[in-house]
């Protein structure tokens, strides 16, 4: 039987940061203080925003790639830890959807 449970999806880039720390790294410092069941951090080999294209050719060095970081929770756990993630990550997006997890 599968259970229904929250994830949400943050997109940042490699450069962003939170209290001179990176921030991909302190938000998961956070959700695992906080007790929350796991997450990770994908980095993008390409991204663009109505700033410009970054690419890992382009890039690879400046720190600009694009990073997602995803966890999975119940939506009550996933509430509780929202205001610290849209305070952590400012003008950042953020998605949020509604996903069945078939094992745990």
């Amino acid at each position: 039987m599968a259970n229904q449970m929250v994830k949400i999806s943050i997109y940042i880039n490699e450069a962003d940061e939170w209290h001179h720390q990176p921030l991909h790294l302190a938000v998961m410092n956070m959700l695992r203080e906080h007790g929350l069941a796991g997450g990770t951090v994908l980095r993008g080999v390409a991204g663009f925003t109505k700033k410009g294209l970054q690419s890992a050719g382009l890039v690879d060095a400046g720190g600009k790639l694009p990073l997602l970081i995803e966890f999975i929770d119940t939506t009550e756990d996933v509430e509780r830890i929202l205001p610290k993630i849209r305070e952590m990550t400012g003008h950042r997006l953020i998605t949020s959807e509604k996903v069945s997890v078939l094992n745990e």
